[in-house]
């Protein structure tokens, strides 16, 4: 087993200018012809299909509209950018509308301004607070909230469209205390009511690290899903059902749902809310190594191990469907590779290529002098606990 008992704790302001060259008339460039665009200096034109599919996925636009939507907000921004140097202490805010972006405004707190927004193309709105004011009450927020528990008000932002510093809150009560400690006016305030506690969110990759009940540590093998729930497959040696763990982060991840050991030597976890199954493998140097499937590769194929204490070794396969005796029983249908591995790699993955091919068992030696593992093979722990491994 290699199993590890040790803990370890792991808007910009944009101007624009004109230069202009002594000569006749003539000689002057087209200035709508000499400048580029917004969009083409953004390269929106090479903007990846996998971009535009996404957007027309869920945003519910056709390919075209998602097109159009991206030169829109190209043009879009540096007009803004344009009209807040142009409003200085008057600026306050501007965002785009419609399905395709096509519509820009821009707020004031001052009416003369409103030609001035509406010759950039722009729709002009006048406002009581600039935007500055507002960013201050927002900083004044942030400084409240270092002495304060938010825990029922999580949420505070400045938002353009209404003129106003908002706050979320479980608990009203919590966001009138929030806003009275940073002496922000009623008038420039406005409470949401929500249920939503927001949380960290983390990714679940094979190779990190995870931690047991607070104290032992193994690593995780591979992300994998069963229906809706998210979690990953490792060592069964590593705990048992109701087990808790904890991540690389030392935030708590989940808990073992089933395991097995001796016999076989495989388990998996069911992670929380804030842990993502991922199709990675943690790689040389912590770069992420995708995983597509997991047919078997034959005896004598190259095979590479992800742990949390050696990190990335290769070898080959030696031979499938073997024993091993372990001192407390027999575990069968293992893999033997050439591989290394030391105590704390235990549940890590194993994978060929791009392939899925077990987690870590055991083995004997060390990756300073060489050593032989035994990995749990990844199809017969998948088909067991009705897993489906995470490729996309």
């Amino acid at each position: 087993m290699l199993r590890r008992h040790t803990m370890a704790a792991c808007a910009a302001l944009v101007t624009v200018g004109a230069l202009a060259l002594a000569g006749p008339a003539t000689a002057q460039p087209d200035p709508v012809s000499a400048a580029p665009s917004a969009a083409d200096t953004q390269n929106v034109d090479r903007t990846s299909p996998a971009v535009l599919d996404a957007m027309s996925r869920d945003l519910g636009l056709t390919r075209t509209q998602a097109e159009d939507r991206l030169v829109n907000e190209a043009e879009a921004g540096a007009t803004s950018s344009r009209l807040r140097s142009a409003l200085g202490g008057d600026f306050a805010g501007a965002w785009v509308s419609g399905a395709d972006s096509a519509r820009l405004t821009v707020a004031t707190t001052d009416p003369a301004d409103v030609r001035a927004i509406t010759a950039q193309g722009a729709r002009a709105e006048v406002v009581r607070h600039a935007l500055g004011d507002l960013d201050a009450a927002k900083a004044r927020l942030d400084k409240a909230a270092r002495a304060s528990v938010t825990r029922d008000a999580p949420v505070w932002y400045v938002d353009v469209r209404s003129n106003s510093v908002v706050v979320q809150a479980v608990r009203a009560e919590a966001a009138e205390k929030l806003l009275a400690a940073a002496e922000v006016k009623p008038s420039m305030a406005r409470i949401d009511s929500t249920t939503q506690r927001p949380r960290a969110l983390y990714d679940l990759r094979g190779g990190d690290a995870y931690y047991m009940n607070g104290s032992g540590r193994c690593s995780v093998g591979f992300p994998v899903t069963r229906g809706g729930q998210q979690g990953f497959a490792t060592a069964g040696h590593c705990g048992r059902p109701g087990t808790t763990t904890s991540g690389y982060n030392q935030v708590a991840q989940g808990t073992f749902q089933a395991s097995t050991f001796p016999g076989r030597d495989m388990a998996w976890v069911a992670a929380n809310s804030q842990w993502t199954a991922t199709p990675y493998v943690k790689g040389q140097g912590g770069a992420n190594v995708r995983v597509t499937g997991s047919t078997q590769q034959p005896v004598g194929a190259s095979i590479c191990r992800s742990g949390s204490t050696t990190g990335w070794h290769c070898g080959t396969i030696q031979q499938h469907n073997t024993s091993v005796t372990y001192p407390e029983g027999t575990i069968s249908g293992v893999t033997r590779t050439s591989v290394c591995a030391e105590p704390g790699d235990s549940g890590g993955s194993y994978i060929s290529g791009s392939q899925a091919q077990g987690v870590t068992s055991g083995g004997s030696g060390n990756c300073r002098s060489g050593g032989t593992t035994f990995h749990q093979p990844i199809n017969p722990l998948l088909q067991a606990y009705g897993l489906t491994l995470s490729t996309s």
